[in-house]
Protein backbone atom coordinates (compact mmCIF):
# COMPACT_ATOMS: atom_id res chain seq x y z
CA UNK A 1 0.00 0.00 0.00
CA UNK A 2 1.37 3.39 -0.72
CA UNK A 3 1.77 6.63 0.90
CA UNK A 4 -1.18 7.87 -1.10
CA UNK A 5 -3.55 5.21 0.43
CA UNK A 6 -2.52 5.33 3.97
CA UNK A 7 -3.22 9.60 3.36
CA UNK A 8 -6.94 8.51 1.93
CA UNK A 9 -6.85 5.75 4.78
CA UNK A 10 -7.48 2.64 2.49
CA UNK A 11 -6.28 -0.42 4.58
CA UNK A 12 -4.29 -3.22 2.31
CA UNK A 13 -6.95 -5.53 3.69
CA UNK A 14 -6.70 -9.20 5.63
CA UNK A 15 -7.39 -9.83 9.00
CA UNK A 16 -5.08 -9.56 11.93
CA UNK A 17 -5.29 -12.29 14.71
CA UNK A 18 -4.15 -11.53 18.07
CA UNK A 19 -4.10 -13.81 21.01
CA UNK A 20 -3.16 -13.28 24.54
CA UNK A 21 -1.70 -16.21 24.99
CA UNK A 22 -1.34 -16.30 29.26
CA UNK A 23 -5.20 -15.36 29.38
CA UNK A 24 -6.21 -17.66 26.65
CA UNK A 25 -4.10 -20.89 26.83
CA UNK A 26 -5.22 -22.28 29.91
CA UNK A 27 -5.61 -25.91 31.06
CA UNK A 28 -9.21 -24.88 31.87
CA UNK A 29 -9.73 -23.76 28.47
CA UNK A 30 -8.07 -26.04 26.42
CA UNK A 31 -8.28 -24.14 23.59
CA UNK A 32 -7.07 -25.34 19.70
CA UNK A 33 -4.67 -22.59 18.06
CA UNK A 34 -6.12 -24.26 14.68
CA UNK A 35 -9.72 -22.98 16.54
CA UNK A 36 -8.52 -19.48 17.19
CA UNK A 37 -6.89 -19.39 13.16
CA UNK A 38 -9.87 -20.84 11.65
CA UNK A 39 -12.17 -18.43 13.20
CA UNK A 40 -9.95 -15.46 12.25
CA UNK A 41 -10.40 -16.82 8.32
CA UNK A 42 -13.53 -16.87 8.67
CA UNK A 43 -13.48 -13.35 8.27
CA UNK A 44 -11.22 -12.81 5.07
CA UNK A 45 -7.16 -13.65 4.46
CA UNK A 46 -5.63 -13.85 7.12
CA UNK A 47 -2.67 -11.11 6.99
CA UNK A 48 -1.24 -11.88 10.61
CA UNK A 49 -1.26 -14.25 13.34
CA UNK A 50 0.38 -13.48 16.56
CA UNK A 51 0.66 -15.43 20.09
CA UNK A 52 1.90 -12.99 23.00
CA UNK A 53 3.12 -14.91 25.62
CA UNK A 54 5.22 -13.92 29.03
CA UNK A 55 8.81 -14.56 29.34
CA UNK A 56 7.27 -18.20 31.56
CA UNK A 57 6.45 -19.68 28.50
CA UNK A 58 7.52 -22.99 27.91
CA UNK A 59 9.82 -23.68 24.54
CA UNK A 60 7.34 -25.94 24.06
CA UNK A 61 4.30 -23.87 23.86
CA UNK A 62 6.52 -21.20 21.97
CA UNK A 63 7.02 -23.92 19.61
CA UNK A 64 3.35 -25.45 19.54
CA UNK A 65 2.52 -21.62 18.62
CA UNK A 66 4.92 -21.38 15.93
CA UNK A 67 4.42 -25.32 14.27
CA UNK A 68 0.01 -23.96 14.13
CA UNK A 69 1.63 -20.56 12.05
CA UNK A 70 2.02 -18.14 14.63
CA UNK A 71 4.46 -15.48 15.18
CA UNK A 72 5.27 -15.66 18.75
CA UNK A 73 5.86 -12.43 20.30
CA UNK A 74 7.23 -13.43 23.93
CA UNK A 75 7.66 -9.73 26.04
CA UNK A 76 9.29 -9.44 29.79
CA UNK A 77 6.79 -6.81 30.45
CA UNK A 78 3.16 -6.55 30.49
CA UNK A 79 1.50 -8.97 27.64
CA UNK A 80 -1.37 -6.97 27.28
CA UNK A 81 0.59 -4.06 26.91
CA UNK A 82 2.51 -5.27 24.11
CA UNK A 83 -0.37 -6.79 22.19
CA UNK A 84 -2.47 -3.83 22.58
CA UNK A 85 0.55 -1.70 21.15
CA UNK A 86 1.07 -4.16 18.19
CA UNK A 87 -2.75 -4.55 17.41
CA UNK A 88 -3.69 -0.42 17.40
CA UNK A 89 -0.75 0.36 15.34
CA UNK A 90 -2.10 -2.56 12.77
CA UNK A 91 -4.74 -0.74 12.79
CA UNK A 92 -3.38 2.11 12.44
CA UNK A 93 -1.12 1.68 9.66
CA UNK A 94 -3.75 0.52 7.57
CA UNK A 95 -2.09 -3.17 7.47
CA UNK A 96 -5.46 -4.62 8.77
CA UNK A 97 -9.55 -4.27 8.03
CA UNK A 98 -10.19 -7.17 10.28
CA UNK A 99 -9.07 -6.73 14.16
CA UNK A 100 -9.56 -10.25 15.95
CA UNK A 101 -8.41 -10.53 19.85
CA UNK A 102 -8.55 -13.54 21.78
CA UNK A 103 -8.85 -12.74 25.07
CA UNK A 104 -10.71 -12.78 28.55
CA UNK A 105 -9.47 -8.84 29.78
CA UNK A 106 -11.68 -6.42 29.51
CA UNK A 107 -8.26 -4.56 29.30
CA UNK A 108 -8.77 -4.59 25.23
CA UNK A 109 -12.07 -2.59 25.08
CA UNK A 110 -9.92 0.35 24.27
CA UNK A 111 -7.90 -1.62 21.28
CA UNK A 112 -11.47 -2.67 19.45
CA UNK A 113 -12.93 0.41 20.11
CA UNK A 114 -9.93 2.66 18.50
CA UNK A 115 -10.48 -0.04 15.30
CA UNK A 116 -13.57 0.20 15.58
CA UNK A 117 -13.40 4.04 14.91
CA UNK A 118 -10.74 3.52 12.26
CA UNK A 119 -12.64 1.78 10.15
CA UNK A 120 -11.77 -1.91 11.32
CA UNK A 121 -14.43 -4.51 11.78
CA UNK A 122 -13.76 -6.27 15.07
CA UNK A 123 -13.98 -9.58 16.56
CA UNK A 124 -13.56 -10.88 20.17
CA UNK A 125 -13.10 -14.61 20.89
CA UNK A 126 -13.50 -15.83 24.38
CA UNK A 127 -11.81 -19.13 25.34
CA UNK A 128 -14.56 -20.29 27.02
CA UNK A 129 -18.28 -18.93 28.48
CA UNK A 130 -16.46 -18.59 31.94
CA UNK A 131 -13.66 -16.99 30.60
CA UNK A 132 -15.47 -14.29 28.78
CA UNK A 133 -15.17 -11.08 29.25
CA UNK A 134 -18.91 -8.89 28.89
CA UNK A 135 -16.86 -6.04 28.00
CA UNK A 136 -15.33 -7.14 25.09
CA UNK A 137 -18.45 -9.08 23.63
CA UNK A 138 -20.02 -6.23 23.58
CA UNK A 139 -17.96 -3.95 22.21
CA UNK A 140 -16.83 -6.13 19.19
CA UNK A 141 -18.93 -6.04 16.07
CA UNK A 142 -18.89 -10.16 16.49
CA UNK A 143 -18.08 -11.83 19.48
CA UNK A 144 -17.26 -15.89 19.83
CA UNK A 145 -17.06 -18.05 22.11
CA UNK A 146 -15.24 -21.64 22.52
CA UNK A 147 -16.75 -24.14 24.10
CA UNK A 148 -15.18 -27.38 25.70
Amino acid sequence: MGLLDRVRGRRSGGVGLFVDGPNVLRSEFDVDLDNLRMIAAEHGRLASACLYLDEHATPGLIQAGEAHGFGVVTTSGDVDVKLAVDATRAVAEGQIDTLVVASRDTDFKPVLEVAAERGCRTVAIAPGEHGRSDALASTAHESHTLDK
